[in-house]
């Protein structure tokens, strides 16, 4: 486990927000009473709630908690950089006393205080998405983001005719999903297409705007570039955004997304991205409560539980196995 200053002020902040047990973000976390009553109680915290992914999940948690009969609260802050609010949030999850906690870390490290205090009150802590840089998680329901990244550079390639410049817009270098949805993207070029390039890489947060202005700045600056990977909704969705302002047509930019949401899908439809990486988080939804609820039981889930990733386009946008993952 990593030590430092960011983790000491995390620290701090979570010592502060014990005091702050009302603490509530974006989400509709109803008050969490834990199994005073009897009834299981899960309190989900997620990494955010401007993306449509993360309805896709909430949707998910619920339909299997209404399965199993019990209940869930579904939190997060308004923007996937809120790393301060994220772990106020948890700690006030942890306060309220839930059965089980489920977690998606925006900061892996800065959340090693509070899943000590969740150890410390007895409360399983299950993750979704990205995970903790802690021993105490039971378990995980997540993509293979690495694999995911990986089949989005063979798809890029493929594109492209298998040379040329390629650049990306990621959300994060600091959490799990945007690391390795990355990393599988420029391992798979570098080891399988000695004739792409990959030209810049940069960082959006996810935000729509900060990435068409990105996505922008890299068209300038490399008149030869041939195709942008985004590394999910926000940033595919910028770079979508970006190609549109400078007037570019749909066979001078080839564009590979990530995740799904309605811009993705008009924007594949009307051909300006040629296609997208698609999760699960329906799945991703029931599968931490489905976990969480085992480990109450007594039961010991998988230790990672792969959810699943698909390549959608134009041609397969409405079969049957695709568009039952696609969320809008």
């Amino acid at each position: 486990m990593k030590t430092g200053k960011k983790v000491t002020l995390f620290a701090a902040v979570a010592a502060l927000s014990l005091s702050l047990a009302g603490c509530s973000g974006a989400g509709d976390a109803a008050e969490a009473g834990g199994s005073d009553d009897g009834e299981i109680t899960i309190a989900l915290v997620s990494k955010g709630f401007q993306h449509q992914f993360w309805q896709a999940v909430k949707q998910g948690a619920e339909q299997r908690a209404e399965e199993l009969g019990v209940t869930v609260t579904f939190d997060g802050p308004a923007a996937e950089t809120e790393i301060d609010g994220q772990l106020q949030m948890l700690q006030a999850a942890i306060d309220k006393k839930p059965d089980a906690i489920g977690f998606a870390a925006l900061d892996p490290e800065a959340c090693i205080p509070l899943y000590e205090n969740a150890e410390a009150a007895g409360i399983p802590v299950v993750e979704f998405d990205a995970g903790c840089s802690s021993d105490y998680g039971q378990a995980i329901a997540k993509t293979d983001s690495l694999g995911a990244g990986a089949l989005a550079a063979d798809r890029m390639a493929e594109l492209i005719g298998g040379e040329g410049e390629v650049a990306i817009v990621g959300h994060s270098q600091i959490n799990s999903t945007g690391v390795e949805r990355r990393d599988g993207f420029i391992d798979r070029i570098e080891s399988e297409y000695p004739d792409i390039e990959i030209v810049d890489t940069q960082y959006g947060d996810g935000d729509h705007l900060k990435s068409a202005d990105i996505a922008k700045t890299m068209i300038q600056a490399h008149p030869d570039l041939k195709g942008i990977y985004g590394t999910n909704e926000g940033s595919a969705i910028g770079v979508v955004n970006a190609v549109g302002e400078l007037g570019l047509g749909e066979d001078e930019l080839t564009i590979v997304g990530f995740d799904s949401g309605q811009a993705q899908l008009d924007a594949i439809s009307d051909g300006t991205m040629a296609g997208a990486i698609t999760q699960n988080p329906i799945g991703i939804g029931e599968e931490v409560v489905q976990a969480a609820y085992d480990i109450i039981n007594g039961d010991t889930p998988e230790e990672v539980i792969d959810t699943g990733y698909f390549w959608y386009d134009a041609a397969n946008i409405e079969d049957e196995e695709i568009a039952a993952v696609l969320y809008k």
